[in-house]
């Protein structure tokens, strides 16, 4: 299989695209410019537009105004096999009257390839997928995991440039997504072909993307590296999707070189940080939080008293609820802690993402 070469233009870029179905406006205006060999990854929640953004990059669904151009050509009104593109399914869509070969090679057969030349080249592939043996096996006689390995092998096959992924794990098994996961950005790295992946798993699209694309109502709500985005969401929407679903409300005021901290319950806390002044809403995953001694002093936390009202153990931690008023807030912590016992939630501020109050107009509340 030939690796593919990059050029000196993007691969894909998105300009002002626009899709409405009827007349609900569904992108508004998106932009992206993806470069030769990168993985995207496009997350966010059902009906963000992220499936519609990568059915018109197919040419599946028509755009309403702007442009699309693959390696500098304008796409916009071709149609999809015109494209020079695969995609690869949520649903396998694979032909079930066929064998494993009938189906890796079905897109080598359409553009006239000989029948020798298309077995030589499913083996090929068929080997790369751990497959090799199977040619004359019905698809419907695979498992779940070797029917969607066929389904990427059929995509491959026609050694595309760009290769398109919609949700095509979501319907696997714990154990063979991860396989599958891994698989697919070995072979991306390998093959160098660009992709595109539409998924709502946070932790796949951080594990297997160069870059990930948050989606919300019809926009980019930010796009960046895994680590950019986990670690700094420009917006409350971003923050509450990428896990910082716990929310604080606090009163951030000048306070001689620093600032003051000030949540409802617990002491004032003087601070160094760079934040906004006035009323903010913190956002924090429950990994940033710990339980301490509820009268605890320390420097660049500010320590809420509290009471433990549940405690599970997922593996490897325990997670906890704790009420604070009547907020309730998870924690995961290492240690073994009873029920309704008083402790401390300690939130280092430096770890918190703090957006002024009417920013978070509408966000997730513990």
């Amino acid at each position: 299989m030939m690796t593919v070469t990059n050029s000196g233009s993007a691969a894909i870029d998105i300009d002002h695209l626009k899709v409405d179905y009827g007349s609900n406006r569904v992108l508004h205006g998106v932009n992206l410019s993806v470069a030769p060999g990168e993985f995207i990854a496009i997350l966010g929640s059902s009906g963000c537009g992220k499936t519609t953004l990568l059915r018109t990059i197919a040419g599946f669904q028509k755009a309403s105004a702007g442009a699309i151009r693959l390696f500098g050509r304008d796409v916009v009104d071709m149609p999809p096999e015109k494209r020079g593109m695969a995609m690869m399914f949520q649903s396998y869509a694979l032909w079930p009257h066929m064998t494993v070969l009938g189906n890796v090679g079905y897109g080598l057969r359409l553009r006239g390839v000989s029948k020798d030349e298309i077995r030589k080249r499913v083996a090929d592939v068929l080997r790369m997928l751990n497959l090799s043996g199977l040619e004359d096996r019905k698809v419907t006689n695979l498992s779940g995991g070797q029917r969607q390995r066929v389904a990427l092998g059929r995509a491959l096959a026609i050694e595309p440039h760009i290769l398109l992924l919609d949700e095509p794990l979501s319907n696997l098994d714990a154990k063979v997504r991860l396989q599958l996961r891994s698989e697919i950005k070995s072979l991306q790295n390998r093959l160098g072909f660009t992709a595109i992946h539409v998924t709502h798993d946070r932790e796949e699209a951080m594990t297997m993307a160069d870059r990930i694309v948050v989606m919300d109502a019809g926009h980019i709500a930010q796009m960046g590296t895994p680590k950019e985005v986990f670690d700094h969401p420009v917006s409350p929407f971003v923050a509450s999707f990428m896990g910082a679903e716990n929310t604080l409300d606090l009163d951030v005021r000048s306070s001689g070189p620093g600032i003051e901290v000030k949540a409802e319950q617990g002491q004032a806390v003087h601070w160094n940080g760079d934040v906004p002044v006035g009323a903010v809403t913190a956002y924090f995953r429950d990994d940033v939080a710990s339980l301490d001694d509820p009268n605890a002093a320390i420097d660049g936390s500010i320590v809420l008293p509290g009471t433990i009202t549940q405690r599970t153990y997922p593996g490897g931690h325990y997670r906890y609820v704790v009420a604070i008023g009547d907020r309730h807030f998870t924690v995961t912590d290492d240690d073994y802690h009873e029920l309704d016992r008083p402790v401390g939630l300690r939130l280092p501020l430096a770890s918190l993402h703090l957006f002024p109050s009417e920013q978070s107009q509408g966000g997730f509340h513990a």
